[in-house]
């Protein structure tokens, strides 16, 4: 199946589980081995039940010119899900959601014994300062990062790293009872930089290779 309404499991109206998600949102255009291993560590070194990769309907940041369609992306991330520990879904579409800060306040509201985190590459938290209500969602709201050629070391010494400074705490901590007082705890997941590129993978198609 292929339908982007996001009425797949994990679908928008909620359940009562008791689990701990991690959430990684993004264009996926196209889902690629990069993705899955953030997936993979994040699972292994935050103790995850399973990881939702979210397909995003369009990323207020990214140009819709070169956006490959909804359902084409979400396909690509599920050819590389399991359906168990890792699963694609467009619940963004299911939500009528487009800003990750309405998107998480929807979820904890949805799935209230569900314990989220959120997923980013070092890229993103280099970017953060320019998403909608940043602050008071990570006020809410885990981040666990994960390294990124070329970004890692910047994005440690960014504005947004600065301000969250005082909240970071190691992996194996990020589920302790004290750490969540007042402000969402978050983390710096050891990983190693996986090369994969959803940009150099286009560019490959583009140019009729096969992408790695």
């Amino acid at each position: 199946m292929t339908s982007t309404s996001g009425r797949l499991p994990p679908g928008p109206w909620g359940d009562r589980r008791r689990r701990r998600i991690g959430l990684l949102g993004g264009s996926f255009n196209p889902a690629h081995a990069g993705h899955l291993h953030v997936a993979h560590c994040a699972v292994r070194a935050l103790r995850l039940d399973e990881v939702w990769l979210m397909v995003s309907p369009g990323n207020p940041l990214k140009p819709k010119r070169g956006m490959a369609p909804l359902a084409e992306r979400l396909a690509s991330a599920r050819r590389i899900a399991d359906g168990r520990r890792v699963k694609a879904t467009a619940i963004e579409a299911g939500l009528g959601t487009r800003f990750s800060a309405d998107t998480l306040a929807l979820l904890a509201k949805r799935f209230p014994r569900a314990s989220f985190v959120f997923l980013v590459g070092a890229d993103n938290l280099e970017q953060l300062p320019r998403w909608r209500r940043w602050r008071a969602m990570l006020r809410a709201t885990r981040l666990a990062v994960l390294p990124r050629p070329g970004f890692t070391r910047r994005a440690l010494r960014g504005a947004a790293a600065a301000v969250l400074a005082p909240y970071r705490r190691r992996p194996g901590a990020l589920w302790d009872a004290a750490a969540g007082r007042g402000h969402a705890p978050w983390c710096v997941v050891p990983a190693r930089e996986h090369p994969a590129s959803a940009t150099a993978i286009r560019v490959a198609v583009a140019r009729g290779a096969a992408p790695a």
